[in-house]
């Protein structure tokens, strides 16, 4: 006997990518007919005002996401889900041993968010630099494994050698219903208001991984004898470092880092043009999100993600990571020679939120339960 339909466990509710989607997830879910519990190691972070009306909020009151082992233990204990779906590499480890520890019979997925390689190789802290073998260990007892895109699967594929065939990809649910009404929400930046210089927009969190400096580079190479603006959407540990480039570059009346905004949508669509300078990314949300409102983009080719989302450059540029003069050239000729906004939208349109939910319920063991999801 079965208790909730569906439970998706998350470390807090941060301003991050994973987050963000797993929200969205929830929201198609709920609108589906499925009943949701969202279990929070801690129900904190600017995304709290976003859970989804229908979704019930289970805090485990635990700081870090280890500490959230007893409570989700109980909780499986309590409510027995069907499924349990986690999303980031140390929430999915909790995921599994809970369930073990348990000894219930709930289906257990684990959603891969990034690329697992590039992330142990850059990690500071020990137990990132771990994580590839925690993940050949016990990502193999999932009952399945989810990539958010073809690169992160091969990636996955060479870590666990489980066969290419056991890790299943399904995209994040970037594009909601609600993306265009949020588009057309006033922009609280001076720089986005009629009649000022064109902007150039950014979003993701200060850090290593968003390679913010080449971007920066890029800007005042091609800002020289042009009037634009550059804004950087986000927050995170790499700020006083920026802060420091955007002087020594003399930009600091060009360059903006405003910090988090839960609507980036309404900066998108108000940009002449989004850049993701990723050294590495699992799939761009950010990307996505702006060719849905029809902003052209550009991208560096990382792994991964960006190749597919732009089919090899056909929907934006792809430029090498950390290609300072080749990032400034790709976005000056976009600039110049905007693709037309309708045929991003179409593209960013394979992202939606109703197609990708249902790939996932069918995978959870829900699909052919909604609405309503009998948990008998």
């Amino acid at each position: 006997m079965y208790g909730t339909p569906l439970a998706i466990f998350l470390p807090s509710l941060a301003g991050g990518g994973a987050e963000r989607m797993m929200l969205n997830l929830a929201q198609g879910a709920v609108a589906a007919g499925v009943a949701v519990d969202l279990v929070v190691g801690q129900a904190a972070g600017p995304y709290l005002a976003l859970v989804p009306p229908g979704c019930t909020l289970v805090d485990l009151g635990a700081a870090r996401v280890l500490g959230a082992l007893p409570g989700l233990v109980r909780y499986l204990r309590r409510r027995r889900p069907r499924a349990l779906l986690a999303a980031m590499d140390h929430a999915n480890m909790v995921a599994l041993w809970a369930r073990v520890l348990a000894r219930v019979p709930t289906r257990v997925c684990v959603s891969v968010r990034s690329n697992l390689s590039q992330e142990a190789a850059h990690s500071p802290f020990l137990a990132g630099r771990w994580m590839p073998w925690l993940a050949r260990a016990f990502y193999p007892r999932a009952d399945a494994v989810i990539a958010v895109s073809q690169g992160v699967a091969d990636d996955l594929d060479r870590l666990l050698g489980v066969g290419r065939a056991r890790i299943l990809v399904i995209p994040n649910p970037v594009v909601t219903p609600e993306l265009a009404a949020l588009a057309t929400a006033p922009a609280d930046h001076p720089w986005l208001q009629p009649g000022t210089a064109p902007v150039i927009l950014a979003a993701g969190r200060l850090a290593p991984q968003k390679d913010y400096p080449t971007l920066i580079r890029a800007f005042a190479a091609l800002s020289a004898g042009r009037d634009l603006r550059l804004i950087i959407l986000g927050e995170g540990p790499e700020r006083t470092a920026l802060e420091s480039l955007i002087q020594q570059l003399g930009l600091a009346d060009r360059v903006s880092l405003p910090g988090f905004r839960d609507n980036p949508f309404a900066y998108m669509s108000r940009a002449r043009l989004f850049v993701l300078s990723s050294a590495w990314e699992g799939l761009p949300g950010v990307l996505i999100q702006a060719m849905a409102c029809g902003t052209p983009v550009v991208s560096t080719d990382c792994p991964s993600g960006p190749r597919e989302v732009l089919a090899d450059g056909r929907y934006g540029p792809l430029v090498p990571v950390g290609a300072v003069e080749a990032l400034a050239v790709a976005m000056a000729l976009t600039l110049e020679q905007p693709p037309e906004p309708e045929r991003l939208k179409a593209r960013a349109a394979d992202y939606g939120l109703e197609p990708v939910t249902r790939r996932y319920l069918e995978v959870l063991g829900c699909g052919s339960l909604a609405p309503g999801c009998d948990p008998t």
